[in-house]
């Protein structure tokens, strides 16, 4: 049996740790620039979505389905838990997170300020299409998913404090 070390679960909070900070940012941003009628690139400030998935690395496992006695099929997903014949598999190692920034390319929301500087020929103004709400009830669940990370942390370096101990 392989022993991946005992701050394997810390690597992986603080994985999530960096990026609920991530999200935090994009969620900071988009609050700024509710207002913002005119970005360099021309046109209102775009809201920036960050989406996470998972960091896809190489591994090899070994994927194996033996029928049993009873009739039931008994997956195994390492090589020596049971003996089989069956060839590996490339399977995902799921060790980090790779962010992806979108922004959205929705149609703005316009409001009719003819004597704004960014308004149109008929007296229009785009502005960014943000929902405060939403951006605020994101970022209530990336505080909550932050604190998550914290509590794992702690409990692992409590467990490996435990652990020096014995």
């Amino acid at each position: 049996m392989e022993i991946r070390g005992i701050f394997s679960s810390i690597d992986i909070s603080a994985t999530g740790l960096s990026a609920n900070r991530r999200r935090m940012d994009a969620i900071a941003e988009n609050i700024a620039n509710v207002n913002t009628t005119r970005t360099d690139e021309g046109g209102p400030y775009r809201r920036r979505i960050s989406v996470f998935r998972e960091d896809v690395r190489d591994a090899q496992i070994y994927r194996a389905r033996e029928e049993t006695e009873g009739g039931l099929a008994l997956e195994t997903t390492r090589n020596d838990h049971i003996h089989s014949s069956h060839t590996r598999v490339q399977a995902r190692d799921f060790s980090g997170v790779q962010q992806l920034e979108l922004r959205d390319n929705s149609t703005p929301d316009y409001y009719y300020d003819p004597s704004h500087p960014d308004a149109n020929e008929f007296g229009y103004v785009a502005r960014p299409k943000i929902n405060i709400i939403t951006e605020m009830t994101d970022m209530i669940a990336a505080t909550r998913n932050y604190e998550a990370n914290v509590s794992a942390i702690d409990a692992a370096k409590s467990i490996a404090k435990r652990a020096l101990e014995i």
